[in-house]
């Protein structure tokens, strides 16, 4: 297996290079002053050509191969620049499920990043177990009227849109009865508040709670009911490699502590490196089968254990390295505790392996 730049590969390389010198240094690349500039920094890596790169030309992206995705993870990381925004598992979501016209209408916005959104799945009774949420929406009129209760609902305090789930029919079984809609977050009968994370960070995650605000029927993705549909869909490619580019972040990490280090390396930063090494291979061979056409599903499960593992070694290497007194390798490892519940605790994720891949009806 070739890992080699094509020509075309190397050239937007070069490209990406260049336009970084200069750009990425107005940018924070962690902690509220990043969370701050969030929107800046996605709407300049968009109009400079480097965003939503392999996404379709009809709604502002570039059409190219996954691999373009690996590259700019690559070199955003070598260069000191913020990540990507996070948001292809809601552009895939939106654009498998929802009507031409849904698409049409809020796909441009969301990858051009002049419509900030968040993802309104996760409740305080029911994080991973999305079946379980409780947050309705009644039919009224020409509306669905919302009433319910999100937490760790990122990008929540400057989101113009919310991809929410609520229960539609509160009869049907538990997965069958849940809607998708497209809500605006700037009508009465919604509040936000923030949530400080354990790194002192306090503006990535919040809680959303609805009391009144209301929907219009005709945004729904898809049909009542089918919102399980449209949550697998987003948390599989949350979980897929194409969305995991944070493997050169955590190499660089890795080869920073150990240009920090005298004398003998801590174990626990040796083993981060040979966790980061074997992430970055793992997601280029996954990137491999996707061009090649393979479709993965439950094996996301695999990819975002093994990140989980990755980014928590680097953080046991970071506070290894650092102990309590570096704040930012302290901020690594406390961030890192975090990994085992976003996107779907591990847990769910080896209960998804046992039961759908390796079959031991979990």
């Amino acid at each position: 297996m070739d890992f080699r730049d094509s020509p075309e590969e190397a050239a937007f390389r070069v490209e990406l290079r260049a336009w970084l010198t200069g750009n990425a240094e107005q940018f924070a690349v962690t902690g509220d002053d990043y969370w701050r500039k969030a929107g800046e920094w996605h709407r300049a890596l968009h109009g400079a050509g480097f965003f939503g790169v392999t996404w379709p030309e009809e709604y502002g992206g570039r059409n190219l191969p996954p691999v373009y995705d690996v590259i700019l993870d690559e070199e955003l990381a070598l260069a000191g620049a913020p990540p990507r925004p996070s948001l292809g598992y809601l552009v895939h979501g939106l654009g498998r499920h929802g009507s031409p016209e849904l698409a049409r209408r809020f796909l441009p916005g969301m990858i051009d990043g002049t419509e900030r959104w968040c993802q309104g799945f996760s409740e305080p009774g029911a994080g991973s177990d999305l079946a379980s949420l409780t947050t309705t929406a009644v039919r009224d009129g020409d509306d669905y009227v919302l009433h319910g209760h999100k937490i760790w609902t990122s990008y929540s305090d400057v989101a113009d849109w919310c991809l929410l789930l609520a229960r539609t029919d509160p009869d049907a079984p538990r997965h069958k009865g849940i809607s998708a809609f497209i809500v605006t977050m700037h009508q009465p009968g919604i509040e936000q508040r923030p949530l400080k994370m354990i790194n002192g960070v306090t503006t990535e995650f919040g809680q959303v709670l609805f009391d009144g605000a209301r929907v219009p029927a005709d945004q729904m993705v898809g049909s009542p009911g089918e919102g399980w549909r449209l949550a697998m869909t987003v948390v599989g490619h949350e979980r897929e490699p194409s969305t995991l580019g944070y493997a050169a972040r955590y190499g660089k990490l890795v080869r920073q502590m150990a240009g920090q280090t005298t004398g003998r390396v801590p174990e626990e930063l040796a083993w981060a490196a040979v966790q980061a090494e074997m992430l970055r291979l793992h997601v280029r061979r996954r990137l491999s089968e996707q061009l090649d056409g393979v479709v993965h599903g439950s094996d996301g499960s695999l990819d975002k254990l093994l990140m989980t593992w990755t980014e928590q070694s680097v953080g046991h290497a970071a506070l290894a390295v650092g102990g309590v007194k570096d704040p930012e390798l302290l901020s690594a490892y406390l961030y890192s505790r975090a990994q085992s519940v976003m996107g779907g605790t591990s847990q769910i994720q080896k209960n998804i392996i046992a039961g759908r891949i390796l079959g031991l009806g979990a």
